[in-house]
C-alpha cells in the first residue's frame, strides 16, 4: 500500500487545507492524515475557538478523498524532536510522500519545517509536497483569515474560502415561544462556546436544506433573556424540533440586531427578512 501522509492541524479545512490534501490523493493509494485531537495552542495556555467541532473537520476531511484520520495527543510528543518525530512517522507508516503546507511546523520548539522535510526526503525515500500559499485579496488563506471574517460577520467572505457554509450544531432548547404568538415559531440553540462567536445580529441560513432566519443576540425586544441565545425561524416549516440536534447554515448576515417598539413593528421586519433570505 503506498502511504501518502498529510500533515497537519486543518480547522476548517479551508481552500488551502484541500490543496494540501489533494497533493497526498492525487499521488498515493491511500491518503492518510495526522492530526490532533485539541488544537496544539491549547498545550501552550492559549485560548483558542475552532472553525468548526473537530467531528465535522475530520468528516469533511474524509470527504475529499483522505483514508484514514489519525488523531494524535500532542503533549505525548511535544517535546520529541523532529528528526525523531519524522522517523517514528516513517517507520511507522513507510509513507511514498509526505503533504504540509508551506508554513507547517512540528516537533521540539517548532523546529520541524518544509526546508526539513525536503531535506530528509531522500534520507527517508518519500517525496515531499509543499503546497505554496493560496491567497485571497493579496492575503494568505488561514483559519485565522477566516475565524476574522467570521467575527467581522463577513459570512459570504469566509464562506467562499471554507468551501463550504459556516454552521453551527446543537440540540433545540426550549424558549419564551414569543415567535410563535407572532406567527413565526422558533427552534432555539445555545452557541457552542468552543466556535467562533459571529457578531450578534440577523443572519440568513439553511436548517435541513430550507431557507431560515437566524437572530443571535439578546433579544431586546422581548427581554426575557439573560444570555445571548440563537433563534431560528426555518420558513414555511412545521414541525416540532425540541430535543433534536440540528445544523443551521449561515449564509450571509442581513442587518443588526435591533430592539422594536411593539411585537407588530417586529412581525414586520421578519417578514422583510424573510423575503431578504429566500432570494438567496
Amino acid at each position: 500500500m503506498r502511504n501518502g501522509l498529510i500533515l497537519g492541524f486543518f480547522d476548517g479545512v479551508h481552500i488551502a487545507h484541500q490543496a494540501v490534501i489533494n497533493s497526498a490523493v492525487n499521488f498515493a493509494d491511500y491518503p492518510l492524515l495526522i492530526t490532533f485531537k485539541d488544537s496544539p495552542a491549547k498545550f501552550f495556555k492559549r485560548e483558542y475557538q475552532y472553525i468548526y467541532p473537530r467531528c465535522k473537520s475530520i468528516e469533511k476531511i474524509k470527504s475529499f478523498g483522505v483514508k484514514e484520520v489519525v488523531e494524535l495527543d500532542f503533549k505525548q510528543i511535544a517535546g520529541i524532536e523532529a528528526e525523531d518525530y519524522l522517523k517514528i512517522l516513517v517507520e511507522k507508516y513507510s509513507p511514498v510522500s509526505i503533504s504540509t503546507g508551506f508554513n507547517h511546523t512540528f516537533g521540539k520548539n517548532k523546529s520541524g519545517n518544509p526546508e526539513l522535510l525536503l531535506a530528509c526526503s531522500d534520507k527517508f525515500g518519500y517525496k515531499y509536497f509543499c503546497t505554496e500559499p493560496q491567497r485571497f485579496n493579496n492575503e494568505i488563506v488561514s483559519s485565522t483569515l477566516i475565524k476574522n471574517y467570521l467575527k467581522e460577520g463577513k459570512i459570504e467572505i469566509a464562506n467562499k474560502l471554507l468551501g463550504s457554509n459556516f454552521s453551527l450544531e446543537g440540540e433545540v432548547i426550549h424558549g419564551a415561544e414569543i415567535g410563535r404568538t407572532i406567527g413565526f415559531p422558533t427552534a432555539n440553540m445555545n452557541y457552542p462556546p468552543e466556535i467562533v462567536q459571529l457578531p450578534y445580529g440577523v443572519y440568513a441560513g439553511l436548517v435541513r436544506g430550507r431557507h431560515a432566519i437566524i437572530n443571535w443576540g439578546m433579544k431586546p425586544t422581548v427581554h426575557n433573556t439573560k444570555k445571548p441565545v440563537v433563534e431560528i425561524h426555518i420558513i414555511n416549516y412545521e414541525g416540532d424540533l425540541y430535543g433534536k440536534t440540528i445544523e443551521v447554515e449561515f449564509l450571509k448576515k442581513i442587518r443588526e440586531e435591533k430592539k422594536f417598539n411593539s411585537l407588530e413593528e417586529l412581525k414586520a421586519q421578519i417578514n422583510k427578512d424573510a423575503e431578504e433570505c429566500l432570494k438567496l
